[in-house]
């Protein structure tokens, strides 16, 4: 097949998946076009011009058997401004949905987020959720606005979208590094020292890995510090992840307060020393506040990382709630509830617990295990 793959808004998690993809089906002669994720409002919104009238016009104008669609993209307003692809079959994937998104004074109060989520998983043939958290949030949230239009909402659209939708998670890649890389990572990560040192006696070495904005949590993150400190616990921190030119205060706070407890503070240098942090942690921490897969997480949890989690998002469909601290609007009591998870995982580590069992497979989430889904999908599309 000759299929055209879209990603409007290409985040790192998109692009991550989108690489996959092509990865695990060369059979197929693929097209793929991508726009930077950066000016959200104006992406989204104008991502069927910029392509449809900028210099890749001539792209869209070809023959294609599939299109397949990030969720970012207008597909809806692209097949009317390129009519030789309303009629050519497409696939939506939605990695989020703009209905599920943290409130703050940061967040999207624009409401036309939304829409265009529903006008383009109303566009498409498929609609692909990578959780079953994602998809039911859409759904609910489409029902609440639907019913806050003043006049004229078709009555059915929640049940055009269910009708063909399916849950198919983004696969891991299979964690593959060359000795001499993951040598010289391991030097970087400097955590390998605490190898040989006696369970008990040993620092709790943490991980936090996640995009530096407001809604993965970064006053949730500076609480549990604080609390971790207050109560004179010996721990270690890796604040591992992508920042931009603005970055919320906390992270300033933590880089302040903390450095007398930092061992990484920002993106390592190459994806080998980011799993060196991993291999050798002890807990990875997630304070999320938007998540609709968390591919760090099970990235970190395949490198044998003890996850500690909200008991929110998408994280109870996932994780067994002996990984999940108590979500509280309270900030000291959550991060009271986290801190005790991590305190009972370091006597449990102690005394030689094996929790692997009560994770994730790792089979469960690697393209050799999700493989035959999406060639399902893509074979009912035809």
């Amino acid at each position: 097949m000759k299929i055209l793959l879209l990603s409007a808004y290409d985040a790192d998690s998109h692009q991550y998946w989108r690489k996959g993809l092509v990865e695990n089906f060369p059979e197929h002669q693929w097209q793929v076009l991508t726009l930077p994720a950066r000016y959200f409002s104006w992406r989204i919104r104008g991502n069927s011009m910029s392509w449809a009238f900028g210099k890749q016009g001539s792209i869209l104008r070809q023959q294609y058997d599939l299109i397949i669609a990030t969720s970012m993209t207008d597909l809806s307003s692209l097949r009317g401004f390129i009519p030789s692809l309303a009629n050519t079959p497409s696939i939506v994937y939605f990695h989020e949905n703009q209905f599920d998104y943290p409130t703050s004074n940061k967040a999207r109060a624009n409401v036309e987020p939304q829409i265009l989520n529903l006008y383009t998983a109303l566009a498409a043939d498929k609609v692909v959720f990578n959780s079953q958290y994602n998809y039911q949030t859409l759904l609910e949230g489409a029902q609440r606005l639907l019913r806050k239009l003043p006049d004229q909402v078709p009555s059915n659209i929640v049940e055009l979208i269910t009708h063909k939708s399916s849950v198919i998670p983004v696969p891991l890649k299979a964690l593959s590094l060359d000795t001499q890389a993951q040598q010289q990572a391991i030097k970087t990560a400097n955590w390998h020292q605490y190898a040989a040192v006696e369970a008990l006696k040993k620092p709790l070495l943490i991980s936090w890995a996640a995009r530096w904005e407001y809604d993965k949590g970064p006053v949730k993150l500076l609480n549990i510090i604080s609390c971790l400190e207050a109560q004179n616990i010996d721990y270690r921190l890796a604040i591992l992840g992508q920042s931009f030119r603005q970055i919320p205060k906390e992270f300033d706070l933590i880089r302040e307060r903390f450095s007398h407890r930092i061992d990484q503070f920002g993106y390592a240098q190459s994806q080998a020393e980011y799993f060196a942090w991993l291999q050798h942690s002890d807990i990875f921490l997630s304070t999320a506040e938007h998540e609709f897969q968390g591919l760090a997480v099970l990235e970190a949890v395949n490198l044998e990382c003890i996850p500690v989690l909200p008991n929110r998002l998408v994280y109870p469909e996932l994780f067994d709630e002996m990984f999940l601290y108590e979500s509280d609007s309270d900030h000291s009591l959550e991060a009271q509830s986290a801190v005790s998870l991590m305190l009972e995982i370091k006597k449990h580590i102690a005394e030689g617990v094996d929790y692997s069992e009560s994770l994730p497979n790792k089979c469960d989430y690697s393209w050799s295990g999700l493989k035959s889904p999406y060639q399902n999908l893509l074979e009912s599309i035809n």
